[in-house]
């Protein structure tokens, strides 16, 4: 049976992960830090399959230790400081955990596995951010980095510092450039989940306002759900090599706003919308939309979901969500 091992499990990329690897027939271990973590118990109850073991991205003999107790096949590395807006408030913690935590899962790996012959695979989550200010449209593997966040500077970190192991150590060891992708599982910081779950709160009559930062920065939205299997078929390959995941198609945070109204039935939106300066990035990425034409060819990937799928999957999750909480379901 293949073994994997998922950090940032309890994300909602590694939920997905985690469902599509134990319909493959995987052995699933999800990676957690400390004996109080509060998604614990979510973990248990909606991914009954995946064995929790201890480490943490700050301690690297903590990982060596996970390696040695799962010895895993794969290991996918999705944790991080991922909210970029905190990244600017907490710039050393997400450096640390973000860019340097990939370092000694690389380090454990090859410690664990071998210097030579290392029969562990391993998959980074880059992110589009590390693009930031573009050097061109739309972003493919060869755009050069040009980061605007603390975020996306650790990210460029993690991504050169798996293309070092890979080309240093030989060992299988790739990134996922992946664009803006959401879902029912998304995190309410994120301001996509902040937009669905006000409106269905809205809509439900339980607030009014939705308040926001900028409305105009574009963004190359997908299904985590779709994105998750282009992970792993990364890691099926011969060869590794990295690879930018995104739809091609971009909108603005305000046609986010409005799909999600809308499909709530909520043609007014403007008037329940107010802007606040405090949401606003010191540095803003204004575009990015991606050019999977690689995955496309060598991994047979496309995207599943679409935008307006995507928006209207959302609103009504957060519609029954904030109705069975309201006890109005």
């Amino acid at each position: 049976m293949a073994r994997a091992l998922i950090t940032g499990i309890t994300g909602q990329d590694g939920r997905y992960l985690a469902e599509l690897l134990n319909s493959k027939g995987y052995e699933v271990f999800g990676l957690v830090k400390g004996q109080n973590n509060p998604r614990v118990e979510l973990i248990g109850q909606e991914l009954p399959f995946v064995e929790l073991v201890s480490g943490d991205l700050q301690d690297l003999p903590s990982l060596v230790a996970a390696l040695e107790q799962t010895q895993p096949h794969e290991v996918y590395n999705l944790a991080a400081i991922s909210f970029v807006a905190l990244s600017f408030k907490q710039a050393e913690l997400t450096a640390n955990v973000t860019g340097l935590g990939v370092l000694r899962m690389l380090e454990a790996i090859r410690m664990a596995g071998g210097s030579q012959n290392n029969p562990i695979r391993f998959y980074q989550a880059s992110s589009s951010e590390m693009f930031g200010k573009v050097r061109e449209t739309p972003q493919r593997e060869t755009t050069p980095f040009y980061p605007r966040s603390p975020y996306g500077v650790a990210k460029v970190f993690g991504h050169d510092i798996t293309v070092n192991y890979r080309d240093s150590y030989g060992l299988y060891a790739c990134s996922g450039i992946l664009f803006n992708h959401e879902s029912p599982r998304r995190g309410l910081e994120f301001v996509t989940r902040k937009i669905t779950n006000a409106v269905a709160r809205i809509k439900l009559g339980l607030q009014d306002t939705l308040v926001l930062g900028d409305l105009e920065p574009r963004r190359d939205w997908g299904f985590a759900g779709d994105y998750v299997q282009a992970m792993w078929q990364m890691l099926q390959r011969d060869e590794p090599e990295d690879f930018v995941i995104a739809t091609g198609k971009t909108h603005r945070v305000r046609d986010f706003v409005a799909a999600a109204f809308t499909h709530a039935g909520i043609e007014d939106w403007e008037r329940h919308v107010t802007q606040d300066p405090r949401f606003f990035r010191p540095a803003e990425v204004d575009l990015l939309v991606g050019d999977a034409t690689k995955a496309h060819e060598k991994l047979g990937w496309k995207p599943e979901v679409d935008f307006d799928q995507l928006v209207a999957m959302m609103v009504d999750n957060d519609i029954e969500v904030e109705s069975r909480k309201a006890g109005l379901a």
